[in-house]
């Protein structure tokens, strides 16, 4: 796809192109991919086709003990939105020291390098920020996710080889 240009105006605004997005969500319907996150010149993108597998799972739930079936759900016309930051949850008081370690993006999680090699981190591993806690695979790429404090590992969210939302808690790390 031939890189479009952005106008003085849409930089400045923070805007971005009509025609540039509609080739995005072309390409996300050929793909088949259902969401999407574009950053660029300053523009932060959201695109989703449909609901989130936690809304589905919520939807099921809701429709279960009313013992009604469960419907499926058309897909969404993709919408464009500016991503919110994603926080950590909330810390209580009893957990100040607990630090939340989140995908950076859409994947799946993976616990080692590869199947026949040892988990980067095991519950009571001790964690730097320059320590690798995990990889999440997105498009066929092996990405690592760091530590990001000191302290120690105290639970493990998430298992391996499934699959994980932007902003998904992967971790809790108690400070040191």
């Amino acid at each position: 796809m031939a890189a479009e240009r952005t106008t003085k105006k849409e930089r400045e605004t923070g805007s971005i192109n009509i025609r540039s997005l509609k080739k995005i969500v072309t390409i996300m319907n050929r793909a088949k991919i259902t969401e999407l996150d574009i950053e660029q010149e300053g523009v932060k993108i959201h695109l989703r086709k449909g609901p989130t597998a936690g809304e589905m799972v919520s939807q099921v739930m809701t429709a279960a003990p009313m013992l009604q079936p469960a419907i499926a759900v058309p897909a969404a016309a993709p919408v464009a939105a500016v991503a919110p930051a994603v926080a950590a949850p909330a810390a209580t008081e009893n957990d100040a020291n607990i630090h939340i370690i989140t995908s950076p993006m859409v994947g799946t999680f993976y616990r080692a390098p590869s199947p026949e090699s040892k988990a980067f981190v095991e519950v009571g591993s001790e964690v730097d920020e320059s320590k690798v806690v995990c990889i999440v695979e997105a498009m066929k790429l092996m990405n690592e996710i760091k530590a990001e404090v000191k302290g120690v590992i105290k639970k493990m969210l998430v298992e391996n080889a499934q699959a994980v939302e932007y902003g998904q808690p992967l971790f809790q790390v108690e400070r040191k």
